[in-house]
């Protein structure tokens, strides 16, 4: 069992997510995460669902999806192995702002919005340390969604950039 939990541990470690931790930091985690399997298709949680836990994907492929109110869905992003989705539960908003499917076979460590707001009272040089590495990924994640919402308003604009003006039938 103890050879195990050192496994565990080990493999936690190797996760973007937790580097920069100690190995106690990383023993008072581990048990707060649970590990969740999804099938390809599988949603995960749904944009305007309760965001009750933050997801660390070990491995298999998520895509985020956003459906405005007025179109279909977007495809934000696609969540590699090792990257972290979910983060409206870290933020302590009350729904998810974009839906999560597993788009291969997946696995993702959970751990939950009480979880997390412990770790973080009773260790807060860890609590510092996930929020900063939460903070890159939401960053990295609104750079991404700004180019592709770029890309979405500029798809109807000529080479002038003129809309079409101009033109004769």
């Amino acid at each position: 069992m103890i050879k195990m939990v050192e496994m565990l541990r080990q493999g936690i470690a190797q996760l973007p997510f937790f580097r920069d931790l100690t190995g106690d930091q990383l023993a008072r985690i581990q048990p707060l995460l649970t590990e969740e399997r999804f099938h390809a298709g599988q949603v995960v949680f749904d944009q305007g669902h309760a965001a009750s836990r933050l997801y660390i994907l070990v491995e298999g492929q998520v895509v985020i999806r956003y459906k405005p109110y007025d179109g279909p869905p977007l495809d934000v992003t696609h969540v590699p192995p090792g990257g972290v989705f979910g983060w409206s539960a870290a933020l302590q908003r009350q729904n998810y702002t974009s839906a999560a499917v597993a788009e291969t076979d997946s696995t993702a460590y959970c751990l939950s919005t009480d979880a997390l707001q412990s770790l973080c009272c009773q260790d807060p040089q860890a609590g510092a340390v996930l929020l900063e590495h939460l903070a890159t990924v939401i960053a990295e994640r609104l750079r991404a969604t700004h180019a592709q919402i770029l890309g979405l308003l500029t798809q109807g604009l000529d080479a002038n950039g003129d809309c079409g003006k101009g033109e004769t039938p």
